[in-house]
């Protein structure tokens, strides 16, 4: 099978990209509705009515928690949706049979931008989480994950890759 035109794995990915970008999409508007909802039962428990979960004083004090929790949450895929709307872009282009389109470099330098600061949004997250709500808390991890900077650099140098192959792309276009 082959790797970049019409009919390859390149076509194929991009499909399940398609997919994943509407379903995050759905999710990132979910996440913004159910924290909305989040704020305005902290505000007055009394829209629930009859509903009891737990008791008025507990959903007031743990509302505006659980809304900064989701919103997080919803940022966080926000993050991932700009992510996944770039290499959509990438695998057009591949499906194309056009990989080192020079517009690849900057998509991928979003990429890796975005992967560095959802990987620093988190230790935010987890920072403040512990300072606000419960400074024994250590659920959240907010340890150095090598894993998430090497794919940082990875995809930076990827885009440095791309930016040679475009520019020699072009040098050989200019060639008669």
């Amino acid at each position: 099978m082959r790797a970049l035109g019409p009919g390859s794995v390149s076509s194929f990915l991009k499909v399940i990209l398609d997919v994943a970008f509407f379903a995050l999409w759905v999710g990132v508007g979910a996440l913004g509705l159910i924290a909305l909802l989040a704020i305005l039962l902290s505000f007055n428990p009394d829209l629930m009515g009859n509903i009891t979960i737990t008791s008025d004083e507990d959903l007031m004090q743990r509302g505006p928690y659980l809304a900064a929790g989701l919103m997080a949450a919803a940022l966080y895929a926000g993050g991932v949706l700009v992510i996944v709307g770039e290499l959509r872009r990438i695998f057009s282009t591949l499906t194309a049979g056009d990989p080192f389109h020079p517009d690849n470099v900057t998509r991928l330098r979003i990429i890796g931008g975005m992967l560095a600061a959802l990987e620093i949004g988190r230790h935010v997250v987890a920072e403040l989480s512990r300072m606000l709500i419960d400074a024994e808390i250590r659920s959240v991890d907010s340890g150095l994950n090598l894993t998430a900077w090497f794919a940082v650099l990875v995809v930076f140098v990827l885009a440095e890759v791309f930016r040679e192959g475009a520019r020699l792309r072009t040098e050989a276009e200019l060639t008669i």
